[in-house]
């Protein structure tokens, strides 16, 4: 695949030196595009964009096996502030806002990293206020009492006021009501091609996510159980069945029962 920005090799990650979470992940992520991290609760979502961030080390995780290349680079042994410096920002689950700051104060903490003046950060947060017209009328509020919604939206923003090349979203819809996860993936989708910003995104709704991603990786259990274009993935009998919820009955590992259909295929 040519101009990959990001290629994970078969990456193996133990965390507290025991438990193997990550058996032998590979994806690539190539540049300008949104690529989705589907799968469950579980599943090593999360785990995966914390390998490629650096931020494994305060989970006490480590990558054991494997490689992580960003555009050629091998970046295991890099701290987060370097990945940062390379243009990687994570937006971590859960929306973490500073409480006790205003929206704008927020986002400004996101450009600490910044070396190109006030004037160039003042034109990046003008350019933040347009993408999210709702954080320029709550400028001035202190984020604990804004919405989930608007919270999402402060942190998201936080990771564009440091000029990203790639921005690694983690579950993005959390706890959003259905119209604002539209939102947001309408503003990643913008940001995606207008601003040319790269995203690996990890969702457990993969409905939303194979909507606006342009390829999408299935992790069931720390391993890629299927990968491909987002529109084939979302046309998929498999993928409807187990993930869009468009199949009978009570869910069974996807695994469990592709082994079951090639089983039954041979006594056939």
């Amino acid at each position: 695949m040519s101009n990959v920005f990001l290629n994970v090799n078969g990456i193996e990650v133990i965390y507290n030196h025991v438990i193997l979470v990550l058996k032998g992940v590979s994806l690539q992520v190539p540049e300008g595009r949104i690529v989705a991290l589907l799968g469950g609760n579980g599943a090593g979502k999360t785990t995966t964009l914390r390998a490629v961030s650096n931020l494994l080390a305060g989970e006490r995780g480590e990558v054991t096996k494997g490689s992580i290349e960003l555009r050629g680079e091998r970046i295991e042994k890099l701290s987060p502030a370097q990945m940062v410096e390379r243009g990687v920002i994570q937006v971590m689950e859960g929306r973490h806002c500073f409480a006790h700051l205003t929206i704008e104060e927020n986002l400004l903490t996101g450009a600490y990293t910044r070396r190109d003046g006030k004037a160039a950060v003042g034109e990046t947060l003008e350019k933040v206020y347009t993408y999210f017209p709702r954080l320029k009328t709550r400028r001035g509020s202190q984020a604990a009492y804004t919405s989930g919604g608007e919270q999402q939206m402060c942190a998201i923003g936080r990771a564009l006021m440091a000029n990203p090349k790639m921005v690694l979203l983690d579950e993005p819809s959390m706890g959003l009501a259905p119209q604002i996860v539209e939102e947001v993936f309408e503003i990643v989708k913008d940001l995606n091609q207008r601003e040319k910003v790269t995203f690996l995104l990890a969702e457990q709704n993969t409905n939303v996510a194979l909507r606006y991603a342009d390829l999408g990786y299935i992790l069931e259990n720390g391993r890629i159980v299927m990968d491909g274009d987002a529109k084939a993935l979302r046309e998929n009998e498999d993928v409807k069945e187990f993930y869009l919820g468009m199949g009978g009955g009570d869910r069974k590992s996807f695994r469990d029962v592709k082994s079951y259909k090639r089983r039954k295929r041979w006594l056939a």
